[in-house]
């Protein structure tokens, strides 16, 4: 593992996975559970693939990814400069650069950016907020992470599209509330729902979160799962939370 500075705002937080390490900005956005989530969901990408993370950001989900699976080459998109380069320090702090790349670039402009049908499969944890809704003081990064200030849900599935090789695979977070905009948009590009699972933070909570994974030119099936529960009535964490986060049960 290589040394790296840090500013007085960053702090190296530990993955828990196979000695990964990410450099965060305090001051910035960081990452939470739904791209921990998220990266467990995708799980089932093969080995030796090939994955685009749409929105980037920090590099989370790319450094799970690869954590998780032998990839044989992770993409990662991301607007912000000054996040893109702090998710590149991360990439050399794991010493993963000839797997993981992040360029600095608009998903917009996609086809300026990545080879056409590309991918096996594509990731995104994207904005879940519409532009100017919610609390709207906050720093340009979180912004940008947190409202759909730079790109949109259409946004995020036509790039998807483009880069997605045919029955190739998208894996996405959102917010329930989103999800007919969400499904109506992955079935309008021609990527098709396949299996849709809801985030609840307790039992008999409403859900928080939904992922979804759709198949480019998929047939027309879906399957609900299962909710994953977050925490037991007590607080803790549920045991189904313990394994994606790799905690001993008997701790």
């Amino acid at each position: 593992m290589n040394e790296a500075k840090i500013d007085e705002n960053e702090r190296i937080d530990d993955l828990q996975l196979k000695g990964l390490k990410i450099i965060q900005n305090k001051d910035g956005f960081c990452y939470g559970i739904d791209s921990v989530l998220l990266s467990d969901f995708a799980k089932k990408i093969k080995d030796g693939s090939s994955v685009l993370d749409l929105g980037a950001g920090n590099g989370i989900l790319g450094l799970l990814l690869c954590g998780k699976i032998d990839l044989k080459k992770m993409v990662g998109i991301e607007i912000q400069e000054d996040v893109t380069k702090l998710a590149q320090r991360s990439i050399m702090l794991n010493r993963l650069e000839k797997k993981y790349k992040i360029i600095n670039g608009d998903i917009k402009n996609i086809e300026n950016l990545v080879e056409k049908e590309s991918f096996d499969a594509v990731v995104s944890n994207p904005p879940y907020k519409k532009k100017n809704s919610g609390i709207t003081n906050e720093s340009k990064t979180k912004l940008i992470a947190r409202h759909e200030i730079m790109c949109n849900i259409d946004d995020v599935i036509k790039a998807a599209f483009y880069a997605l090789k045919e029955k190739g695979s998208l894996y996405i977070i959102h917010r329930p509330e989103r999800i007919v905009d969400l499904l109506e948009s992955m079935r309008k590009n021609r990527i098709e729902p396949k299996i849709i699972k809801f985030i609840q933070p307790k039992e008999g909570k409403k859900p928080t979160m939904v992922m979804v994974k759709g198949t480019k030119y998929g047939n027309s099936f879906v399957e609900v799962e299962k909710p994953l529960i977050v925490y037991n009535q007590d607080g803790t964490y549920t045991d189904e939370i313990k394994i994606i986060y790799g905690i001993n049960k008997g701790e």
